[in-house]
């Protein structure tokens, strides 16, 4: 069975997950930070943990979610099967094993599914927040999920 495709307008505004590992929050405080007035443009959700502390340090206003560890990632996972995110930003931490990796794996194995943009580091998130289709709507290659449907019966 063959995966169909359709196009889909992604918003000017966007939805974007805000994710980060214990080693990597003030780093990606420090990214919110910086960007603080672009992103006050758009729908932020976080994680649990991360979501309270960009919102106590920022002016940013942030959809909050459950811990990572206690399901938030999966939270954000079913966001973006939803396509209510549009593009996510997971510092990671690539050094240090954590309990919940399976969780992890999904949650961008669905990113990649589901054909948003992740930054899993300050120099991609640049890029990203750089772009001229940050604050521009584009069209996106999405899973037809209709004709998959179709396939199935």
């Amino acid at each position: 069975m063959t995966m169909k495709y359709k196009q889909i307008d992604a918003a000017a505004k966007k939805s974007i997950a805000l994710v980060a590992h214990d080693n990597m929050k003030n780093e990606l405080l420090k990214w919110c930070t910086t960007y603080e007035r672009k992103l006050s443009n758009h729908q932020l959700f976080a994680t649990g943990t991360t979501g309270h502390m960009i919102a106590a340090k920022t002016g940013l206003t942030i959809d909050t979610l459950i811990s990572g560890p206690l399901g938030g990632d999966q939270q954000i996972g079913a966001l973006i099967t939803e396509q209510k995110i549009d593009m996510m930003i997971f510092f990671w931490d690539p050094l240090e094993a954590q309990p919940h990796d399976p969780d992890v794996k999904a949650l961008l194995r669905l990113a990649a599914v589901w054909n948003i943009p992740v930054a899993c580091n300050s120099a991609t998130a640049d890029f990203l927040i750089k772009s001229s289709l940050f604050e521009n709507a584009y069209l996106k290659t999405v899973p037809d999920y209709d004709s998959y449907l179709s396939l199935r019966t």
